[in-house]
């Protein structure tokens, strides 16, 4: 029977894996470099994927021997027939886990920080600085107004 620590290491090797990815992250997102992100992004989903599977796995077997099929079933399966070091390393788990939980928090904040810089670049571009009328102009050549409704259209 297949126990619910058997996928703890490889959780722990994704797991360290894409910390390293989300740091990564956080530096290009300072940078703005976003054709190094969009390389990152598909290793990032990948490894996601593989996580959610491993958990998946721990689950249906902590499941399949009555505990809850969730973290809180690990914790108690953990706390009644775990070894020390099992207890340790699903402890160690979760401590990865709340790492990569507050570098995802931190790389969303600067995501909203470039997207309203893009934002705020994108309003100065359709406002032209006291401009009664708008340059911008539509497909058919027609011009855009200044006014508060005015939408930007790309040809």
């Amino acid at each position: 029977m297949t126990r619910p620590h058997a996928t703890l290491p490889a959780e722990h090797e994704r797991l360290s894996a894409l910390l390293e990815l989300m740091k990564q992250e956080q530096q290009l997102l300072m940078a703005a470099d976003a054709d190094a992100l969009a390389e990152l992004t598909p290793h990032k989903v990948a490894l996601v994927q593989e996580l959610a599977q491993l958990s998946r796995q721990r689950h249906a077997t902590l499941g399949g021997m009555g505990f809850e099929a969730s973290e809180a079933g690990m914790e108690a399966w953990a706390v009644s027939h775990a070894d020390a070091e099992t207890r340790a390393g699903w402890s160690g788990l979760l401590t990865a886990a709340a790492e990569a939980k507050e570098l995802n928090r931190v790389n969303g904040l600067l995501i909203n920080r470039q997207l309203a810089h893009n934002q705020t670049v994108l309003q100065a571009l359709r406002t032209p600085t006291g401009a009664a009328e708008s340059t911008l102009y539509g497909a058919k050549g027609q011009t855009f107004g200044a006014g508060a409704a005015r939408r930007f259209l790309a040809a």
